[in-house]
């Protein structure tokens, strides 16, 4: 759980930064640099989605993850959670900043969240204690979070919150994922990771189309599951 506490520690303290001297650069200014960090999300997603090679189990797992997570209404969850926070630990309810602050919190959980470093540096902090791939992540979320904090408000440190159960939960089911995870879920993992990294830049980052992307998250899960199924039968 070391690395999780770091990568914690770097989103605070970079999400504060963001908010300290975020007020004193121009409005333009931020959505250049969140216009900067949609690209550059979009331009990771895509490097990770390339990688796949059993496309067809990418997709179906896809969809059937979205198909869950509309089911199971986990974006509407997400938003909630957000609200819920904005109510109990800022002052002012304004329909806007209300807005404001669960919009941070959404896009900042979502993309700590997804990606190999997230996952991988997870298992390898609970089963061998190694926290390198999750120092890694820290510096590239403590920058992010700067960068958010500045343009999207104080939503972006309850993030954290989401990063210490998510993270923190790989961590400790490490030693029982490893045993059961093979190269080719995390490979197929990662490229979905990918996809869902371009919807975030495309819907909350460069907002060029709404999409429910925190509804896809259990397309991380039900992809290797299916691989699992098919690899039972003999199928590769």
């Amino acid at each position: 759980m070391t690395g999780t506490f770091i990568n914690v520690a770097a989103i605070l303290v970079g999400g504060a930064l963001g908010l300290l001297f975020g007020a004193r650069l121009p409005e333009r200014v931020r959505q250049t640099v969140i216009a900067g960090l949609g690209l550059f999300v979009a331009a990771i997603g895509v490097q990770m989605a390339v990688k796949m090679k059993q496309p067809l189990i990418v997709l179906g797992g896809l969809l059937i993850g979205g198909i869950l997570g509309e089911w199971w209404r986990i974006e509407d969850g997400l938003r909630r959670l957000g609200a819920w926070l904005e109510i109990r630990f800022t002052n002012g309810s304004s329909e806007e900043k209300s807005s404001r602050f669960i919009r941070g919190f959404l896009t900042a959980s979502l993309v700590y969240c997804i990606g190999p470093l997230a996952i991988l540096g997870s298992i390898q902090d609970g089963l061998t204690g190694d926290y390198s791939l999750l120092a890694i992540k820290s510096v590239l979320d403590g920058f992010a979070s700067l960068a958010f904090a500045s343009s999207l408000g104080v939503g972006v440190l309850f993030s954290s919150l989401v990063i210490l159960v998510y993270q923190g939960s790989l961590s400790l089911l490490a030693a029982q994922a490893q045993a059961v995870i093979t190269p080719a879920m995390t490979n197929e993992m990662t490229a979905v990771g990918g996809i869902l990294l371009v919807g975030i830049a495309i819907s909350n980052l460069l907002e060029i189309k709404p999409i429910r992307v925190g509804n896809f998250l259990p397309a991380l899960v039900v992809v290797p599951l299916i691989i699992a199924i098919l690899a039972a039968f003999g199928i590769k």
